[in-house]
């Protein structure tokens, strides 16, 4: 016989809570705008629902039951102003969801409008209550250091898609990421933390859906707490989150991080009259960020902002991140548009109050803790301005590294002032040079080979006549557009580019981000904003792998680890550091600021050179005092005694000979 009682308000969501011999589960949701609230249970085929009535504490609405069974599924009808007890609501904390709508046509997207009269229950998306039994054994979270992190940012499925060497059913997965071929290439490569874009579950845009096309990198989040069921093999004996819980392990296991790139900044419902699945049929007003007139302050771009200053905004926020730490074992979060999290009238505040509590949590205090520092609302730009227990995307560090070495316009100055950890931006108490992510690609852009084989984006893919996308992505072509059909005098130019942008990247002080595929030459076609091509413009091309690049990326980043520790994420010294003209005397102004030179020379430990030619041409450098001896073979230099003979852009990497 099934008991009801009034559970407690706390915690939110759906919870296991035996209660005197009877194993039941606690239902907890937050609505300050509701008068009334039903719990509604489905049986597995959808046929039958079940309302009931909830309790309300201070605005949490809260049931118990027993003899409520695994895989059953729920939603929740809401009574009040501006609620329409017609449209199932997701609950926000759902840990498993089934169903995704198809938003395809207006008469479909009609069916999850506020002001519909229809009831969609039959349409729309719900919580599953589900069975966690996971064995984690003895895993162990890797805990590497800043100073030694090498960050590796792919797709769960356009990593393992096309690499036809693992097992047909398991590419594209959880699983394929964890099968040891795929961990021995991330050891072998050397990559210390591997993050991923939003493996939460999410939903494809109307406008994507009308074209018949995907959200391939998933941001556009419906259920934070959710695992994205996309990714899941499907192999008997499995769930979505079982596996995705063998992958963190088996990862762990290899010494890897796992860092999950996550979306607090707006949800899938999008723009105020779109369709409604969660939070505006909750409590629009606590939920999202609006003007005084009632319209939604779109800083994000998608819509919406979420409001996550406030009470139940920050808890919904903290309660999410410690699920993924305390139960999944996640190793840290880089966050999507992140001065949202700040927003607090709505303007950005450093020390908003969500990250005060953030810091206060023991499980989040181990977590490395990653920030895409700008949107596009006002204020939005706030590169440094994050707490000292975020690290930052570096946007200039990509900038100026690829104006150096792709542009006329590139400047020894901001080289070196990137190249030592951008100190102009982190150089204040309690910072370090990690708190500066550098990279040259990431998702979102050129791939690094795309980098040096077009000058323009190449979107039409896209079906928005080639308007979206970066237009200043500072690269070059090398005289030939396209990656494909280019001469060998070309390839070859276009392989010194990127030789030199991955040794920037890889030696810089700070922390460096490789975007996944670059390390072997993978290209997008020019597409700079492959967000919606789930498909071969987007995943990783296998088949044509670069083994000579893969060996050189291989190499730089175990010269890395070689480097003496006083140089990773410390603000260099004098007497650590010099830099020398091309002449071999240290740098003076004048040097700095002669761009006709593009060259120089860097002497880390008095131990390592690296020697800079950003021109196309023959450039000579006097070397410093000592025998210096070429780390890595390039048949571009020659070395004659104390003379070293570049012909053409390089960055060299020579090592002293001690006798």
């Amino acid at each position: 016989m099934k008991k009801i009682t009034l559970g407690k308000p706390y915690p939110l969501g759906c919870t296991l809570r035996p209660k005197k011999g009877f194993k039941g589960f606690n239902f907890a949701i937050f609505s300050s705008k509701a008068v009334a609230v039903e719990l509604c249970l489905f049986d597995e085929n959808n046929w039958q629902e079940i309302r009931l009535p909830m309790y309300e504490t201070d605005d949490i609405w809260h049931i118990w039951l027993s003899e409520v069974n695994h895989g059953m599924k729920y939603g929740y009808r809401m009574y009040g102003d501006g609620l329409n007890p017609n449209k199932l609501i997701l609950d926000p904390y759902a840990k498993e969801v089934i169903g995704k709508p198809d938003l395809s046509s207006t008469e479909k997207r009609s069916w999850f409008l506020l002001d519909d009269p229809r009831d969609n229950a039959h349409l729309a998306p719900k919580a599953v209550i589900f069975e966690d039994k996971f064995a984690w054994q003895d895993d162990q979270a890797p805990n590497i250091a800043w100073a030694d992190t090498i960050i590796y940012e792919a797709n769960v499925k356009g990593l393992t898609k096309l690499r036809e060497d693992l097992p047909e059913d398991i590419r594209g997965t959880y699983a394929g990421v964890a099968h040891p071929k795929m961990i021995a290439y991330l050891k072998e490569l050397g990559i210390t933390t591997l993050e991923l874009l939003p493996i939460n579950y999410h939903l494809d845009e109307p406008h994507l859906q009308e074209k018949g096309l995907q959200n391939y990198w998933g941001y556009n989040p419906l259920a934070m707490f959710a695992v994205e069921p996309k990714y899941w093999s499907g192999r008997k004996g499995t769930s979505p989150l079982s596996e995705f819980k063998a992958m963190v392990q088996a990862l762990h296991k290899a010494g890897i991080e796992v860092v999950l790139d996550v979306v607090f900044n707006h949800s899938a419902e999008s723009e105020k009259h779109f369709p409604t699945f969660c939070q505006r049929g909750i409590d629009d007003e606590t939920y999202y960020w609006r003007n005084d007139q009632g319209e939604y302050i779109n800083a994000t771009g998608c819509g919406n902002m979420l409001n996550v200053s406030s009470d139940i905004g920050r808890r919904w926020v903290i309660d999410c991140l410690r699920y993924w730490v305390e139960e999944c074992h996640v190793d840290g979060f880089r966050f999507d548009l992140a001065p949202t999290l700040g927003r607090e009238t709505p303007a950005f505040n450093p020390n908003a109050k969500l990250f005060q509590e953030i810091a206060e949590v023991p499980s989040l205090q181990k977590c490395k803790f990653i920030a895409e520092p700008w949107d596009i609302g006002e204020g939005g730009y706030q590169v440094g301005n994050f707490p000292v227990y975020f690290s930052e995307w570096n946007d200039h560090f990509r900038d100026d590294m690829c104006r150096f070495w792709l542009q006329k316009s590139g400047r020894l100055d901001m080289f070196a002032q990137r190249f030592a950890g951008s100190s102009d931006i982190y150089r204040r108490e309690g910072y370090l040079p990690h708190n500066s992510i550098n990279f040259i690609t990431a998702h979102d852009g050129f791939t690094l080979r795309d980098l040096v084989s077009y000058n323009h984006k190449h979107n039409v893919a896209n079906g928005e006549n080639n308007r979206d996308g970066r237009d200043e992505n500072y690269s070059n072509n090398q005289g030939f557009e396209g990656s494909l059909g280019a001469s060998s005098t070309v390839e070859a130019m276009r392989l010194v580019h990127c030789c030199a942008l991955l040794t920037s990247l890889l030696l810089a002080n700070g922390t460096p981000m490789l975007l996944a595929g670059d390390e072997f030459g993978n290209s997008q076609y020019g597409n700079n904003n492959a967000y919606c091509q789930d498909n071969d413009i987007a995943w990783l091309k296998w088949n044509d792998f670069q083994q000579t690049f893969f060996e050189l990326t291989k190499q730089i980043i175990t010269i890395r680890k070689a480097l003496p520790k006083t140089l990773k994420d410390n603000w260099w010294q004098l007497n650590e550091v010099q830099w020398f003209n091309v002449e071999g005397h240290l740098m003076d102004i004048t040097d700095w600021h002669n761009v006709e030179k593009k060259a120089f020379q860097i002497q880390l430990d008095n131990q390592w050179l690296f020697v800079i030619n950003g021109k196309a041409g023959l450039q000579q450098f006097q070397l410093p005092e000592g025998e210096w001896q070429a780390v890595i073979f390039d048949p571009k230099f020659t070395l004659n005694g104390k003379i070293f003979d570049v012909e053409d852009v390089s960055f060299s990497i020579l090592k002293k000979v001690f006798h």
